[in-house]
């Protein structure tokens, strides 16, 4: 086996402590060397024998590191990533990989002349209910599909103090929830010909985009993506019909839950959902459970280390996340327009 990546982390929030640390954790293939935050006490307490930078270049500047991932805020991740490429480090960037495209295709051009490698953490491809899908539509069990819907939708009818609702470019859930969302289709049908969205700041009080509801157009099917902050009841996950049936799963992936709950993904099945989870295949004469793929985040992890061992492709490129982003800027152009727009990567 390869010597351990030398991996340092930017930022000690949620995403950092819940979708980050412990996979680098749980790998015998990254080797944690440093973490930037503020909260220095709180990184020494829960990581003593890790170095605590207060600043983030500081980090990228002085700690023994062949990795950086970023975890900062999304307004923040282009300079961030952007001095890291330059100073000969790989990076890893939370979604979105930045707020615009011109600055998606600026690091994805430095890290080309770099030779560096540039992913972004668009680690619900690993969504066990997002494989299910994947598959059923790939083995035609649905027929030829005619409407696919996707929502994200939670019960949060007040907005919080922080910087994910505030009011800066890259703020609210379009730019949260809706990189996830939008992966998952362009992975599954490709780049859309046309975009209708309405992007909405709809809870009283709220300073950032908190609805958003985006019907990408394609010649034979209609996509509908979507997330509110009023669902109290069961979270409508995926909804899929085609010319023979119709697939619908309700309930979020259970890994961001684990993970919160301090579970850290080392037994195989720790990302399996339970039987009352499963979603239901609904064909004319019957309908059927099916069994939901179990997914895994730590695949992320392992095809990263991959691409910077072994120089294999990443899973998931950051030209993927560059077509991600462009569909965002799209978005909010037709719902400032109130038209539907051509799309025209």
């Amino acid at each position: 086996m390869s010597t351990p990546i030398r991996t340092a982390v930017i930022g000690f929030g949620l995403s950092a402590k819940v979708f980050h640390l412990p996979f680098i954790q749980a790998s015998a293939r990254f080797s944690l060397t440093a973490i930037s935050s503020t909260q220095s006490d709180a990184v020494r307490q829960a990581f003593p024998h890790t170095v605590c930078f207060g600043d983030a270049k500081q980090l990228i500047d002085q700690a023994e590191c062949e990795l950086v991932i970023i975890t900062a805020p999304n307004q923040a991740h282009f300079e961030l990533a952007q001095y890291a490429l330059s100073q000969g480090k790989h990076v890893l960037v939370e979604k979105p990989l930045t707020v615009s495209s011109q600055e998606a295709q600026q690091l994805i051009d430095l890290a080309t002349h770099q030779g560096k490698v540039l992913a972004p953490f668009h680690n619900r491809r690993w969504d066990g209910d997002f494989l299910t899908v994947k598959q059923l539509i790939e083995t035609e069990a649905l027929g030829e599909v005619r409407l696919f819907e996707s929502h994200f939708d939670r019960f949060r009818p007040t907005p919080q103090q922080r910087w994910r609702e505030n009011s800066e470019t890259g703020s609210g859930i379009l730019y949260d929830l809706g990189p996830h969302l939008i992966d998952q289709a362009l992975a599954l049908f490709g780049p859309p010909e046309a975009i209708t969205a309405r992007v909405l700041a709809m809870r009283p009080a709220a300073r950032a985009v908190d609805y958003f509801h985006l019907q990408l157009h394609y010649p034979n099917k209609e996509v509908i993506l979507h997330a509110d902050p009023y669902q109290a009841g069961p979270n409508p996950r995926f909804k899929v019909q085609g010319n023979k049936g119709t697939f619908i799963k309700f309930g979020l992936d259970p890994q961001e839950a684990r993970l919160r709950a301090g579970v850290l993904p080392i037994e195989p099945t720790w990302a399996e959902e339970t039987t009352e989870q499963f979603g239901t295949l609904y064909l004319p004469e019957e309908h059927q459970v099916v069994s939901t793929q179990t997914g895994g985040y730590q695949h992320l992890f392992s095809n990263l280390a991959d691409a910077i061992d072994k120089k294999a492709s990443l899973l998931v490129s950051a030209q993927q996340a560059l077509l991600g982003i462009k569909i965002i800027e799209s978005a909010l152009q037709s719902h400032l327009d109130g038209r539907t727009l051509a799309f025209r990567p």
